[in-house]
Protein backbone atom coordinates (compact mmCIF):
# COMPACT_ATOMS: atom_id res chain seq x y z
CA UNK A 1 0.00 0.00 0.00
CA UNK A 2 1.11 3.70 -0.80
CA UNK A 3 -0.01 6.67 0.84
CA UNK A 4 -0.37 9.17 -1.34
CA UNK A 5 -0.22 12.96 0.03
CA UNK A 6 -2.17 15.35 -2.53
CA UNK A 7 -3.71 18.32 -3.44
CA UNK A 8 -5.71 18.48 -6.69
CA UNK A 9 -3.24 20.17 -8.46
CA UNK A 10 -1.66 19.76 -11.92
CA UNK A 11 1.62 18.52 -9.31
CA UNK A 12 -0.54 16.19 -7.58
CA UNK A 13 -2.37 15.11 -11.08
CA UNK A 14 1.16 13.64 -11.82
CA UNK A 15 1.05 10.97 -9.26
CA UNK A 16 -2.34 10.01 -8.89
CA UNK A 17 -2.47 9.77 -12.76
CA UNK A 18 0.80 7.33 -12.39
CA UNK A 19 -0.40 5.19 -9.71
CA UNK A 20 -3.57 4.77 -12.03
CA UNK A 21 -1.99 3.98 -14.80
CA UNK A 22 0.04 1.65 -12.71
CA UNK A 23 -2.86 -0.07 -11.00
CA UNK A 24 -1.35 0.29 -7.86
CA UNK A 25 -3.20 0.65 -4.15
CA UNK A 26 -2.81 3.61 -2.49
CA UNK A 27 -4.63 5.74 0.14
CA UNK A 28 -5.05 9.21 -0.30
CA UNK A 29 -4.14 12.00 2.45
CA UNK A 30 -5.36 15.13 1.49
CA UNK A 31 -2.88 17.88 1.96
CA UNK A 32 -4.56 21.10 2.01
CA UNK A 33 -2.00 23.98 0.90
CA UNK A 34 -3.85 26.70 1.45
CA UNK A 35 -4.62 26.13 4.82
CA UNK A 36 -0.78 25.18 5.21
CA UNK A 37 -0.99 21.44 5.48
CA UNK A 38 2.75 21.15 3.86
CA UNK A 39 3.99 22.87 6.54
CA UNK A 40 3.29 20.43 9.32
CA UNK A 41 5.93 18.71 11.35
CA UNK A 42 4.37 14.85 10.37
CA UNK A 43 4.65 16.22 6.32
CA UNK A 44 7.92 17.98 6.25
CA UNK A 45 9.09 14.40 7.75
CA UNK A 46 8.30 13.00 4.26
CA UNK A 47 8.56 15.95 2.05
CA UNK A 48 11.30 18.81 3.62
CA UNK A 49 10.83 20.68 0.60
CA UNK A 50 6.88 21.34 2.25
CA UNK A 51 5.53 20.44 -1.79
CA UNK A 52 3.03 17.91 -2.20
CA UNK A 53 3.02 15.34 -3.85
CA UNK A 54 4.98 13.14 -2.29
CA UNK A 55 4.49 9.12 -0.84
CA UNK A 56 5.03 6.55 1.77
CA UNK A 57 5.63 3.00 0.40
CA UNK A 58 4.74 0.55 3.07
CA UNK A 59 6.37 -2.54 0.83
CA UNK A 60 9.70 -0.96 0.77
CA UNK A 61 11.50 -0.63 4.30
CA UNK A 62 14.54 2.28 4.08
CA UNK A 63 17.84 0.24 6.05
CA UNK A 64 18.78 4.29 7.05
CA UNK A 65 15.57 4.28 8.98
CA UNK A 66 13.83 0.71 8.97
CA UNK A 67 10.59 2.52 8.33
CA UNK A 68 8.41 2.70 5.09
CA UNK A 69 10.24 4.39 2.20
CA UNK A 70 9.39 7.91 1.81
CA UNK A 71 9.69 9.75 -1.99
CA UNK A 72 9.02 13.65 -2.41
CA UNK A 73 9.20 15.61 -5.62
CA UNK A 74 7.46 14.58 -8.69
CA UNK A 75 9.79 13.43 -11.17
CA UNK A 76 12.02 11.34 -8.36
CA UNK A 77 8.29 9.35 -7.46
CA UNK A 78 7.39 8.86 -10.99
CA UNK A 79 11.39 6.97 -11.63
CA UNK A 80 10.96 5.48 -8.42
CA UNK A 81 7.03 3.63 -9.61
CA UNK A 82 8.48 3.20 -12.99
CA UNK A 83 11.09 1.61 -12.06
CA UNK A 84 9.74 -0.63 -8.96
CA UNK A 85 6.93 -1.80 -11.30
CA UNK A 86 8.30 -2.02 -14.60
CA UNK A 87 5.93 -0.19 -16.05
CA UNK A 88 5.85 3.28 -18.05
CA UNK A 89 9.54 3.47 -18.43
CA UNK A 90 12.00 1.68 -21.26
CA UNK A 91 13.40 -0.91 -20.58
CA UNK A 92 16.79 -0.09 -22.33
CA UNK A 93 19.46 1.87 -21.01
CA UNK A 94 19.33 4.93 -23.76
CA UNK A 95 15.44 4.67 -23.13
CA UNK A 96 15.69 5.35 -19.39
CA UNK A 97 18.51 8.07 -20.09
CA UNK A 98 15.75 9.61 -22.52
CA UNK A 99 13.35 9.01 -19.82
CA UNK A 100 14.76 10.83 -17.12
CA UNK A 101 16.07 13.88 -19.91
CA UNK A 102 12.40 14.61 -20.17
CA UNK A 103 11.86 14.25 -16.36
CA UNK A 104 14.32 17.15 -16.02
CA UNK A 105 13.53 18.86 -18.62
CA UNK A 106 9.71 19.29 -16.85
CA UNK A 107 10.37 19.73 -13.26
CA UNK A 108 13.03 22.40 -14.51
CA UNK A 109 11.26 24.29 -17.38
CA UNK A 110 8.07 23.41 -18.13
CA UNK A 111 6.68 23.14 -14.64
CA UNK A 112 8.06 25.88 -12.91
CA UNK A 113 7.22 28.10 -15.62
CA UNK A 114 3.52 27.24 -15.89
CA UNK A 115 3.31 27.30 -12.13
CA UNK A 116 4.75 31.09 -12.48
CA UNK A 117 2.00 31.76 -14.85
CA UNK A 118 -0.60 29.78 -13.01
CA UNK A 119 0.54 32.61 -9.85
CA UNK A 120 0.36 35.55 -11.63
CA UNK A 121 -3.22 34.41 -13.55
CA UNK A 122 -5.06 32.55 -10.92
CA UNK A 123 -3.61 34.71 -7.66
CA UNK A 124 -1.53 37.72 -7.59
CA UNK A 125 -3.02 41.13 -7.28
CA UNK A 126 -3.89 42.67 -10.88
CA UNK A 127 -1.90 44.40 -13.04
CA UNK A 128 1.13 41.61 -13.35
CA UNK A 129 1.66 42.94 -16.71
CA UNK A 130 5.03 42.50 -16.88
CA UNK A 131 5.09 38.75 -14.99
CA UNK A 132 2.43 37.36 -17.04
CA UNK A 133 4.24 38.31 -20.02
CA UNK A 134 7.30 36.81 -19.10
CA UNK A 135 5.65 33.67 -18.00
CA UNK A 136 3.45 33.61 -20.82
CA UNK A 137 6.43 33.33 -22.97
CA UNK A 138 8.42 30.74 -21.19
CA UNK A 139 4.90 28.88 -21.57
CA UNK A 140 5.13 29.07 -24.93
CA UNK A 141 8.55 28.17 -25.18
CA UNK A 142 8.43 25.17 -23.55
CA UNK A 143 4.79 24.11 -25.75
CA UNK A 144 7.64 24.94 -28.86
CA UNK A 145 10.18 22.70 -27.50
CA UNK A 146 7.42 19.74 -26.64
CA UNK A 147 6.04 20.34 -30.20
CA UNK A 148 9.43 19.55 -31.90
CA UNK A 149 9.47 17.05 -30.02
CA UNK A 150 6.44 15.28 -30.58
CA UNK A 151 6.78 16.00 -34.71
CA UNK A 152 5.87 12.16 -36.45
CA UNK A 153 5.38 10.56 -32.79
CA UNK A 154 2.81 10.21 -30.58
CA UNK A 155 4.21 9.96 -27.74
CA UNK A 156 7.68 11.65 -25.63
CA UNK A 157 9.75 8.67 -25.72
CA UNK A 158 8.55 5.81 -28.41
CA UNK A 159 5.70 4.36 -26.28
CA UNK A 160 3.33 6.23 -23.47
CA UNK A 161 5.36 6.86 -20.38
CA UNK A 162 6.34 8.58 -17.10
CA UNK A 163 7.73 11.47 -19.82
CA UNK A 164 4.44 12.04 -20.72
CA UNK A 165 2.49 11.48 -17.39
CA UNK A 166 4.83 14.22 -15.89
CA UNK A 167 4.02 17.01 -19.10
CA UNK A 168 0.38 16.43 -19.05
CA UNK A 169 -1.14 18.40 -16.38
CA UNK A 170 0.09 21.35 -17.20
CA UNK A 171 -0.90 21.16 -20.42
CA UNK A 172 -4.35 19.70 -19.96
CA UNK A 173 -5.22 23.36 -18.04
CA UNK A 174 -3.52 25.72 -21.21
CA UNK A 175 -6.12 27.55 -21.19
CA UNK A 176 -7.28 28.62 -17.91
CA UNK A 177 -3.63 30.06 -17.88
CA UNK A 178 -3.71 32.16 -21.00
CA UNK A 179 -2.28 30.23 -23.15
CA UNK A 180 -3.41 28.91 -26.76
CA UNK A 181 -2.45 25.28 -28.53
CA UNK A 182 -3.63 26.65 -31.70
CA UNK A 183 -0.09 26.83 -33.08
CA UNK A 184 1.18 23.25 -31.35
CA UNK A 185 -0.72 20.95 -33.70
CA UNK A 186 1.37 18.14 -32.13
CA UNK A 187 1.20 19.08 -28.72
CA UNK A 188 -2.85 19.85 -28.84
CA UNK A 189 -3.26 16.08 -30.40
CA UNK A 190 -0.91 14.66 -27.68
CA UNK A 191 -2.63 16.38 -25.45
CA UNK A 192 -6.46 14.80 -26.56
CA UNK A 193 -4.83 11.41 -26.78
CA UNK A 194 -3.75 11.81 -22.94
CA UNK A 195 -6.88 13.00 -21.98
CA UNK A 196 -9.06 10.34 -23.38
CA UNK A 197 -7.29 7.57 -20.59
CA UNK A 198 -9.62 6.10 -18.26
CA UNK A 199 -6.90 5.96 -15.79
CA UNK A 200 -5.77 10.04 -16.36
CA UNK A 201 -9.48 11.22 -16.25
CA UNK A 202 -9.49 8.97 -12.76
CA UNK A 203 -6.35 10.71 -11.96
CA UNK A 204 -7.26 14.09 -12.48
CA UNK A 205 -10.91 13.42 -10.68
CA UNK A 206 -8.99 12.79 -7.80
CA UNK A 207 -10.58 15.09 -5.12
CA UNK A 208 -11.77 17.29 -7.87
CA UNK A 209 -14.34 18.39 -5.02
CA UNK A 210 -11.81 20.22 -3.29
CA UNK A 211 -9.86 22.50 -5.94
CA UNK A 212 -9.45 25.80 -5.57
CA UNK A 213 -11.88 27.85 -7.54
CA UNK A 214 -10.63 30.94 -6.87
CA UNK A 215 -11.60 31.12 -2.92
CA UNK A 216 -7.81 31.80 -2.45
CA UNK A 217 -5.70 34.37 -4.01
CA UNK A 218 -2.58 35.97 -2.45
CA UNK A 219 -4.04 39.21 -0.94
CA UNK A 220 -6.46 36.97 1.49
CA UNK A 221 -4.35 34.21 1.98
CA UNK A 222 -0.65 34.87 2.87
CA UNK A 223 0.49 31.15 1.98
CA UNK A 224 0.13 31.80 -1.58
CA UNK A 225 2.78 34.97 -1.56
CA UNK A 226 5.17 34.00 1.36
CA UNK A 227 5.07 30.12 1.29
CA UNK A 228 6.34 29.86 4.30
CA UNK A 229 4.47 28.92 7.45
CA UNK A 230 2.68 31.58 9.06
CA UNK A 231 3.54 33.22 12.29
CA UNK A 232 1.63 34.89 14.71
Amino acid sequence: MIDLYYWPTPNGWKVSIALEEMALDYKTIAVEIGAGDQFKDEFLAISPNAKMPAIVDHSEIDPATERPATVFESGAILYYLATKTGQLIPATEDGRKQALEWLFWQTGNQGPMAGQLSHFTNYAPDNQHYSLERYLGEYNRNLAVLERRLANREYILDDYSIADIISFPWILIAKPLGASLDNFPGVAAWRQRIKERPAVRRGVDLLKDRQNRGQHNAQNNKLLLIRTPATS
